[in-house]
């Protein structure tokens, strides 16, 4: 049995523990059997008696420590409160001060994880990071106090004070303009890129695009886990979309429809807009070129109307002078016509039958 122990009360109670080093007054006062503690400060692993492989630094540090297992506590009061948890490791004044069951959690800065209790498989980095979490497990808390009873959270910075993000890593070229972020089949974050620097076998899309005509947008609210909010969403479905072309959808690692690559179907849409656009250019060409053709013929029509009208004018003049000129004449010649007796004889006859009868 080989420990070493430098303070007052430091392993004071220790029986068959073997490998123990205490340093401070009442380090390790109560361990028994416990093996390959190392407790340095005032109070460190005070409680502990049976308890293994742990390693506490700083005043009360891992104090009420029982039986938890592969602890590191550095820091004054740090994992203070812990009884069972175990593989914990705290990093900073009061770091996850009040845990007692919860284990396999990372906290590093002063007040770190400080109200954990039972929650496990934790990490917060930064001073008071994940300070509210309490039983909530499997979050990420970077400078950010979390909160209490969330799981499965990942917080980074803090709204008002962390206004810029910059990720070294992110596939694709860096671009003057900022430009929408994706996940890729192994869920690595990257940049679409678009120059033909990067692209082969480069074509129209032509008849390509005509399949979305056939989608059928929805309107949805995804389930209770996803969104307890309930916000009404539209959009399309993966599986709907696939049976039109399997090409719109991305699949999970076990080949079933998982999302829509809407990416892809805005340049489709445009394709179809664009084709329409021209469809519709062409009318509108084709329906300039016949109203030109109509106002030239209704424009020859009132022409040849007014021609028309201007010789139908004409005609009647000459006709009301051809008129006029026969009224004329025969007043003209009724005026130098002989005048008839009652019995109907002109008096130039009368005389002349007078003349033959004397002869």
């Amino acid at each position: 049995m080989e420990n070493t122990a430098a303070g007052n009360s430091v392993l004071e109670n220790n029986t068959t523990g073997s490998l123990n080093t205490g340093s401070g007054a009442t380090a390790l006062a109560s361990n028994t059997t416990g093996n390959n503690n190392t407790a340095s400060g005032a109070g460190a692993l005070f409680h502990n008696k049976t308890a293994s492989n742990n390693t506490a630094m700083g005043l009360n540090a891992l104090y009420t420590n029982s039986t938890g297992i592969n602890n590191m506590a550095n820091g004054a009061s740090a994992l203070s409160q812990n009884t069972t948890g175990s593989y914990n490791t705290a990093s900073g004044q009061n770091s996850l001060l009040n845990n007692t069951a919860g284990r396999n959690n990372t906290a590093n800065g002063q007040n770190s994880m400080r109200s954990n209790t039972t929650g496990s498989f934790n990490i917060a980095l930064g001073e008071n990071a994940g300070y509210n979490l309490t039983m909530g497990s499997n979050n990420i808390e970077i400078g950010n106090r979390g909160i209490a009873g969330e799981s499965n959270t990942i917080r980074v910075g803090n709204v008002g004070t962390q206004t810029a993000t910059f990720i070294a890593g992110i596939s694709g070229i860096t671009v003057p303009a900022g430009v929408g972020v994706i996940v890729d089949t192994s869920g690595h974050l990257g940049t679409v890129v678009s120059s033909q620097r990067f692209k082969d076998a480069i074509q129209p899309m032509d008849k390509a695009s005509e399949g979305i005509l056939s989608l059928k947008p929805v309107t949805f609210r995804y389930k209770h886990n996803l969104d307890p909010q309930g916000i009404p969403q539209f959009g399309l479905v993966a599986e709907q979309v696939a049976k039109v072309n399997p090409d719109l959808v991305a699949r999970d690692d076990q080949g079933k429809p998982y999302t829509v690559r809407y990416e892809a179907v805005n340049a489709m849409l445009l394709n179809e807009f664009l084709k329409e656009h021209r469809t519709v250019e062409e009318l509108k060409t084709t329906v300039a070129k016949q109203e030109a053709t109509i106002a030239q013929q209704e424009k020859a029509s009132q022409i040849t109307a007014a021609q028309q009208e201007g010789e139908i004018h004409s005609l009647i003049v000459k006709l009301n002078a051809q008129e006029s000129q026969i009224r004329k004449v025969s007043e003209k010649a009724k005026m130098s016509k002989p005048a008839r007796d009652d019995d109907g004889w002109h008096d130039q006859d009368r005389t002349m039958l007078s003349r033959r009868a004397d002869e």
